[in-house]
């Protein structure tokens, strides 16, 4: 499979590679103080486009980054979600933004699930963590719905040294076996 070809698609949702049309509601998510206040602040149109491009960057040069969720329904932008590993970063992520119009419609819940089986089938993780602020109650709350626990404080590498982050996650077995109980129930 391709690049370009890669498009997971939920009941709701479609994940797919970052396109040039999903950077006016990316730009806003940085612009929102509230929305971008765990994923480093906000940022100007100029600094959000350099941050943009970190996605399709990571796809081309690692085969994998986060996805772009669009709502099916609409075609809209929501967020992004998906694997992420920046250099020095303290394991393999799933990570997570959306706009914040996209905010308490389990979009994020139904995305991640999409990322997790994806990043387990194609990038031979044996775990996934979550970055996630202390004071970020709302990601934290995804966090545990997809069964991940806090392991402890991280640290995250120059320039984010100083942000506060406890690490989640679990394993590929964990994973499964969960999934299995939803399949089962």
């Amino acid at each position: 499979m391709s690049l370009p070809d890669i498009r997971i698609e939920t009941e709701r949702l479609v994940l797919r590679l970052p396109r040039i049309e999903d950077f006016e509601r990316y730009a806003e998510l940085h612009a929102n103080e509230e929305a971008a206040r765990y994923i480093g602040g906000t940022a100007p149109r100029a600094a959000a486009w350099r941050k943009f491009l970190q996605m399709p960057g990571a796809w081309a040069v690692q085969g994998f980054a986060m996805f772009s969720v669009e709502e099916k329904a609409s075609g809209r932008w929501l967020g992004q979600m998906g694997p992420w590993r920046p250099e020095g970063w303290p394991g393999n992520e799933i990570g997570y933004a959306f706009h914040p119009d996209a905010w308490g419609k389990g979009y994020a819940l139904e995305s991640a699930v999409a990322s997790i089986d994806w990043a387990f089938d194609h990038l031979d993780w044996n775990e996934i963590i979550h970055c996630i602020d202390p004071a970020n109650l709302a990601s934290q709350k995804v966090a545990q719905r997809l069964g991940s626990t806090r392991q402890g404080p991280g640290r995250l590498p120059a320039p984010f040294q100083d942000h506060a982050v406890d690490v989640w996650g679990q394993s590929r077995e964990q994973w499964l076996a969960r999934r299995a109980q939803e399949r089962d129930a």
